[in-house]
C-alpha cells in the first residue's frame, strides 16, 4: 500500500499536490551562476613554454597567408591556399586535386591518432598549450592584464562601482578584443584567396559578401569564446575532457599534487613541528589556485576541468623556492608513481633499489623512495601502437606523393547506346576521356590503344577519319575533355566484350599514364 500521510497531519506536505511540488522545485533550482575567474599571472618554465607556443601558433595563423611560393606563371604564388574556385589545395610544393582528397583525410586521421598519442603520454597537453581556445584566451588575458592590472586589481575593479575609470578600461579592453576577433576572421579568409588582393578588396568594400560574413562570424565567436566564456567552453562545450579519460592510464603523465609529500597542510609549520604534529610541505598558500585559468584546486585530485597547462607547477615551485624547500610538490607524475610514493612515504625502502628523497607524512622528515623514470610512461605497448599507426599513415601518404604521376586519364563509356553497328559491318564504341595535366606548364600528350588489335580511333571534332593515335595539348593545371570513338572491323568484333587500355604518353616520353576500358560487341552471349 501507498504510505500516505494521515488525515489532518499538517506537518507533512501533500505529496499529491503537483503545484506544491513544482513550487518547491522552483525554489531549489539546480542552476548555479558562473563564478568569475581572475587568474593571476604566473612565471616559470611552463609559463615560458606557453608563451613560446602562443607566439608560434599565432604567428603561423596570422602570417602564413602572406608567404609566397613560386609555382610558375600558370599557378598562384601563395604558399598555402585553398582555391575553392578552381578546386585546388596548395601547400608549398604540394598541390591537391579534388580526387586526391584522401590526402586531407589522411592528415585528419594522423591528427586524431597524434592526439591519442599525446594524451596517453602527457595528458591534455594539447588543451593546455596548443588548443586554439587556450591560445586565444591567453592572448585576451594579456590584453586584460595590460589594461586592468593583475588578479587583485581586476577583482577590485570588477566589484567596484561604475566610474569613468572603470568604463574607460572596459571599453578599451573590449575594443581590443573585438579588434583581435576582426583580425582573426580576416586572417581566416586570406587562406581562400590571394591575401594582398583580398585585403585591398575588403578595405575598398569590393570583396564578396561571404568574406564580410565570415569575418563577422569569426569575430563574434573569437570575442565570445576567448573573452567572455573562456573556461566554460572547455568545461561545457568541448567533448575532449570526457573522451580523454579513455585515453589515460596509470602510466600517463598528468599534473599531480603529490599529497604524500604535501599533507598534512599547515600555514604555521614551525608551531606545528614544535607541538610534535606532522607537517607536510604544502603551506596552503593557494598560489596554485589563483594562477589556474580554470579556477580549480589541483590539490583535490584529477578533475574534468584541468587542461594540464602546468601553471600551478610554476606557482608552487616559486613558493617552495622562497621557503627553501624542494620543488615538485606539484609536478607531472603518473598514477603509478603517485601510488608507489604514497605506499613508500612511511614504509621504508626495499633493499637494492636506487633511492630518491620523499617526505614522510608522519614525521615530516625526508626518507628514501623509488626513483621512477619518465621514459617508461612514454615507451610502452599502447604508445608504440599509436606511434606505429601514426607514422605508417604518414609514410603511406609520402610514398603516394612520391610515386604519383602528374598526368592522369579517366575513361567513361557511353551508356546508351553501348555500341553502334556501322554500314560496313564494323562496330563502334564511344568514350569520354578526361586528361589531367597536374603540372604548372603546358603539356603535349599522345593517345594510343593497347590490347585491341585492329582498332582505330576518331574524334568528334575530326569527323570519321580513323587513326591509331592522336596528339593533344593540355593547358597547365587543367583538365582536357575529349570525345573518342573506337572502331573494330566486323571480323575482329566477334565474341564477348573485349578489355583494352587507353595509353597516354607525354610528348617528351617522360610521363606515362593509362586507363582500362571495355569494348562492347553484339555477340550472342551478350544478347
Amino acid at each position: 500500500m501507498l504510505d500516505t500521510p494521515e488525515a489532518g497531519d499538517a506537518t507533512q506536505p501533500d505529496r499529491y499536490d503537483v503545484g506544491a511540488v513544482n513550487s518547491k522545485a522552483q525554489r531549489e533550482s539546480l542552476y548555479a551562476a558562473r563564478k568569475k575567474i581572475f587568474p593571476k599571472r604566473a612565471s616559470g618554465k611552463f609559463r615560458q613554454l606557453k608563451w613560446i607556443v602562443m607566439a608560434i601558433t599565432l604567428g603561423i595563423y596570422y602570417l602564413v597567408p602572406f608567404l609566397r611560393w613560386d609555382r610558375g606563371a600558370y599557378a598562384p604564388d601563395q604558399a598555402v591556399l585553398v582555391d575553392l574556385a578552381n578546386r585546388r589545395f596548395y601547400f608549398f610544393f604540394i598541390e591537391i586535386w579534388p580526387q586526391e582528397f584522401y590526402y586531407v583525410a589522411g592528415l585528419l586521421v594522423m591528427a586524431g591518432v597524434g592526439l591519442f598519442l599525446i594524451t596517453s603520454t602527457v595528458g591534455r597537453a594539447w588543451c593546455g598549450y596548443a588548443c586554439p581556445q587556450t591560445v586565444w584566451v591567453d592572448l585576451f588575458l594579456v590584453v586584460e592584464r595590460a589594461i586592468e592590472g593583475d588578479r587583485n586589481a581586476r577583482i577590485k575593479l570588477d566589484s567596484g562601482p561604475w566610474t569613468l575609470d572603470k568604463i574607460g578600461k572596459r571599453l578599451a579592453k573590449h575594443s581590443i578584443w573585438i579588434l583581435i576577433g576582426i583580425v582573426t576572421g580576416g586572417a581566416w579568409i586570406l587562406y581562400f584567396a590571394d591575401a594582398p588582393t583580398l585585403i585591398a578588396q575588403v578595405f575598398t568594400l569590393q570583396a564578396p559578401f561571404v568574406a564580410y560574413g565570415t569575418i563577422a562570424l569569426l569575430t563574434a565567436t573569437t570575442y565570445t569564446f576567448g573573452g567572455i566564456m573562456r573556461e566554460q567552453v572547455c568545461t561545457y562545450m568541448c567533448p575532449w575532457p570526457r573522451i580523454q579519460s579513455v585515453m589515460l592510464d596509470e602510466y600517463s603523465l598528468t599534473v599531480t599534487y603529490n599529497s604524500w609529500r604535501g599533507e598534512p597542510r599547515s600555514r604555521h609549520a614551525k608551531k606545528a613541528i614544535a607541538q610534535g604534529k606532522p607537517v607536510g610541505d604544502c603551506v596552503d598558500c593557494n598560489a596554485c589556485v589563483v594562477v589556474c585559468p580554470m579556477g580549480i584546486d589541483i590539490r583535490e585530485g584529477q578533475q574534468l576541468e584541468c587542461i594540464t597547462c602546468a601553471l600551478c607547477i610554476d606557482a608552487c615551485d616559486d613558493v617552495m623556492g622562497k621557503l627553501g624547500r624542494e620543488s615538485g610538490l606539484i609536478s607531472y607524475a603518473t598514477l603509478n608513481d603517485f601510488n608507489a610514493n604514497m605506499e613508500l612515504a612511511g614504509a621504508g625502502m626495499p633493499a637494492g633499489i636506487e633511492p630518491r628523497r620523499v617526505r614522510d607524512s608522519v614525521t615530516g622528515k625526508l626518507v628514501d623512495a623509488i626513483r621512477h623514470t619518465t621514459w617508461r610512461s612514454i615507451v610502452r605497448p599502447r604508445t608504440i601502437a599509436y606511434f606505429v599507426v601514426w607514422a605508417s599513415i604518414g609514410l603511406l601518404m609520402l610514398a603516394a606523393l612520391a610515386v604519383r604521376t602528374p598526368l592522369e586519364v579517366n575513361v567513361l563509356h557511353d551508356r546508351n547506346p553501348q555500341y553502334v553497328l556501322l554500314s560496313d559491318g564494323s562496330i563502334r564504341n564511344g568514350f569520354t576521356l578526361k586528361f589531367l595535366n597536374m603540372t604548372q606548364a603546358p603539356r603535349a600528350i599522345v593517345l594510343t590503344l593497347s590490347g585491341l588489335d585492329g582498332a582505330t580511333m576518331s574524334t568528334a571534332e575530326g569527323g570519321d577519319q580513323p587513326a591509331t593515335s592522336f596528339a593533344f595539348e593540355i593547358e597547365p593545371d587543367r583538365v582536357l575533355e575529349e570525345r573518342i570513338f573506337v572502331r573494330l572491323p566486323a571480323d575482329a568484333a566477334t565474341g564477348p566484350a573485349k578489355d583494352f587500355r587507353f595509353e597516354v604518353t607525354a610528348g617528351d616520353g617522360s610521363i606515362h599514364a593509362s586507363a582500362g576500358a571495355k569494348f562492347e560487341t553484339p555477340s550472342e552471349t551478350r544478347k
